[in-house]
């Protein structure tokens, strides 16, 4: 009986330590599905290769009206030169938000390729590297990041105006692409009426995990009213409800369209 009760207790002691042991790497491991593609491929239009880069130019105040003029005048040049792979979808300078800032958004057509071939052949180009050159003494600081857009938004195309333009820009946590495109490819809809919805992008080279929505308003008043209307409709503020916690940080810039600018 004593051996019995020893071997009894030997085995409740194992088992004690197995229950342990499993609790305690339930603590610290943790199972992950393995992730069958990167979040671009699932997140970004399939029927195009488009790549997208967005330009921010903090200029001299003194400089703007010159900046302006010279851009105006280069990228018409670029856009009537069909041998480079590019054109500006729209260019902008900053009403509300950051001072003195100019805003351009390109499109490659043909993605990397397309991006690389037009920087070999802009490095070979004298009247823009002049121009370039030029450009530098008028600006304080800028920046770049290199975008894919979302396959549920619309595809950004010229549009008559007068229009103002609203680019929201949200630092995302690392890791929760795919639940906002998720979310946002649900939330669109209730954002279509007023062919307000310009497009939608993320980074892929430049600052990461970043979202920039763009859209098109009348006025500021027009704005005010498109917006309040999303809120009276059954299902936004359910969108809205999930993808407030996978943000950081945002930010909004009320834009006017320069002149050359396509979107207007």
């Amino acid at each position: 009986l004593l051996i019995i009760l020893c071997i009894a207790a030997c085995d409740a002691s194992l088992a004690e330590t197995v229950f342990d042991e499993g609790w305690l790497r339930s603590m610290f491991a943790h199972k992950v599905d393995a992730r069958k593609d990167a979040h671009s491929n699932l997140l970004s239009k399939k029927e195009t290769s488009n790549l997208y880069k967005i330009q921010f130019h903090n200029v001299k105040p003194e400089c703007m009206e010159a900046y302006n003029k010279m851009s105006d005048e280069v990228q018409r040049e670029l856009h009537r030169d069909a041998d480079y792979p590019c054109e500006v979808i729209g260019s902008w300078n900053t009403w509300y938000g950051e001072q003195d800032q100019a805003v351009h958004l390109w499109r490659y057509s043909g993605g990397y390729p397309a991006l690389t071939e037009c920087l070999r052949k802009l490095n070979s180009n004298m009247a823009y590297l002049a121009f370039r050159k030029e450009r530098s003494k008028m600006l304080i600081s800028r920046h770049n990041q290199l975008l894919l857009e979302f396959s549920f938004w619309n595809e950004p195309v010229p549009r008559s105006g007068p229009n103002i333009y609203e680019l929201r820009t949200y630092q995302l946590v690392p890791g929760t692409m795919i639940e906002w495109g998720n979310n946002w490819a649900r939330a669109i809809k209730y954002r279509q009426e007023n062919n307000e919805a310009v497009g939608g992008f993320f980074t892929q080279i430049g600052e990461l995990y970043v979202v920039h929505h763009l859209w098109a308003y009348k006025d500021l008043q027009s704005r005010q009213e498109t917006r309040n209307t999303a809120w009276l409709k059954e299902g936004w503020d359910v969108n809205v409800h999930y993808t407030m916690p996978l943000i950081q940080k945002m930010e909004s810039r009320i834009m006017i369209p320069m002149e050359h600018s396509p979107l207007q």
